[in-house]
């Protein structure tokens, strides 16, 4: 069997059962370059704006969808849009062959059978990236296709568009700066899809939820033997962004000793994988992002001035979802269409008292707690009319309340956050968690009491 395009491979496996993604990743990680899993496939969307794969593996049935027969079908579908360019194996049981059928004529590559044969398996993989690897090239001067868009008709969205459409040519590192939810990492896989490393791979990593222990392994990578479980030599995101673009999220979460690893990496250009002293040449574009008050956090040396320099050689602003008139109304449309077809639902339509609740709201946790409404508004009703009584926004967003505006109060809550904050050495997470809010609020208070 020819295995070098299956070595060279970054593969994705999507499962609701943890002993299939345990049984992949086992089987996959000494064949590919990379393999990831994921058990819930409502995460797709933002997994496949962050990184690209060159194949899916994706399980045809999921225990918590409402409709469990389409669901595989729905997840292919959303997989040639988002990822027209990976070559996707379904995973399904006997009983679901006519259904894999099915898939196939939707553009599915090929299907495995549970349970499996690893030789067949790995087999399939290896001719499903071939037959990729043919379609691409014969398509190669074909238009690419569109990513996610930027939705919005208001003045600062087209403005945004166009400032995306001037430095997305070019080379220079770009730092978003937004609230959660605003569309970040939309704007970074729109920053790539139009620049001239758009063939190149998108790779992304989510700061915020790597530990400092992780952090250097997993932008770096490392040898076998550098540490207990190192069994094996692994890239790390630099290396599997070669050529392309590294997308850095929460990057204001980054410790100080991260930041001065990430700052000699893009001034020096190389990496060095852990316990390896020999250092590797990388070429990527950066793109960053965060929710934190950058500027803040530089004045209160929690971020290096040297390192805000290195990223923002263009900085963009999201705007909150309050802040954008009328878009609302169009991404409202936008979301209830997308989840009536993945459901297998009419489209619904706002009532007049429905459209004036959502114009309203203030929307804290901006489009994407708008998405969040907007699906659960269409599995829950069983009208095709939406009153404002379907609307339920979330409480995810808990913020302090002040109460009454005294004085006393206000000198409270600020002392209360500064002790909090002392307490942890100015680690924003924990302080947060500790106050009960979010760390986006958190940031808000520390900018209203200058602290």
């Amino acid at each position: 069997m020819a295995v070098q395009l299956l070595k060279k491979a970054s593969v994705l496996v999507v499962d609701d059962d943890t002993d299939v993604l345990t049984s992949m990743a086992m089987l996959l990680r000494p064949e590919v370059r990379v393999v990831q899993t994921e058990k819930n496939p409502e995460r797709l969307p933002a997994l496949l704006r962050q990184e690209t794969f060159d194949l899916v593996l994706l399980d045809m049935n999921y225990h918590r969808s409402v409709n469990t027969s389409n669901e595989g079908l729905y997840w292919l579908q959303q997989l040639r849009t988002l990822a027209p360019a990976s070559a996707v194996v379904l995973i399904t049981a006997y009983a679901d062959i006519n259904l894999a059928i099915r898939g196939l004529k939707d553009g599915a590559a090929d299907f495995v059978v549970k349970p499996w044969r690893n030789d067949k398996l790995l087999a399939s993989l290896d001719e499903a990236l071939t037959r990729r690897q043919l379609t691409n090239k014969s398509h190669r001067q074909l238009p690419k296709p569109a990513v996610s868009p930027l939705l919005g008709e208001s003045t600062t969205m087209q403005t945004l568009r166009r400032t995306i459409e001037k430095i997305a040519p070019t080379d220079a590192n770009v730092l978003i700066l937004g609230e959660n939810g605003t569309g970040k990492d939309v704007v970074a896989r729109l920053i790539h899809a139009q620049s001239m490393r758009a063939s190149q791979p998108f790779v992304g990593v989510d700061l915020g939820a790597l530990s400092e222990p992780l952090l250097e392994s997993e932008l770096f990578g490392y040898v076998k033997g550098a540490f207990t479980d190192a069994r094996q030599d692994r890239a790390g995101r630099f290396e599997a962004a070669a050529g392309g673009t590294l997308f850095l999220d929460e990057i204001g979460n980054l410790s100080l000793p991260g930041q001065t690893k990430l700052l000699t990496a893009l001034q020096q250009r190389q990496i060095t994988r852990l316990g390896s002293h020999t250092p590797i040449p990388v070429d990527v574009r950066v793109v960053s992002a965060t929710n934190a008050p950058i500027q803040h956090l530089v004045q209160t040396d929690r971020f290096r001035k040297d390192l805000v320099y290195r990223l923002n050689t263009i900085e963009l602003t999201l705007p909150p979802l309050r802040e954008r008139g009328d878009d609302v109304r169009l991404l409202a449309a936008h979301f209830l269409e997308q989840y009536a077809t993945k459901y297998g639902k009419p489209t619904p339509r706002l009532e007049g008292r429905a459209l004036a609740r959502l114009l309203n709201y203030r929307f804290p946790g901006n489009v994407r707690e708008l998405q969040h409404t907007m699906e659960r508004a269409v599995v829950m009703s069983e009208s095709e009319v939406l009153t404002a009584e379907d609307l339920v926004f979330s409480s995810v967003e808990t913020t302090l309340t002040a109460g009454p505006e005294t004085t006393r109060l206000a000198e409270l809550e600020k002392g209360t956050i500064q002790k909090v904050v002392d307490k942890h050495h100015g680690n924003i997470t924990k302080a947060a968690k500790e106050l009960g809010i979010t760390r986006m609020a958190l940031y808000r208070r520390l900018g209203k009491y200058d602290l």
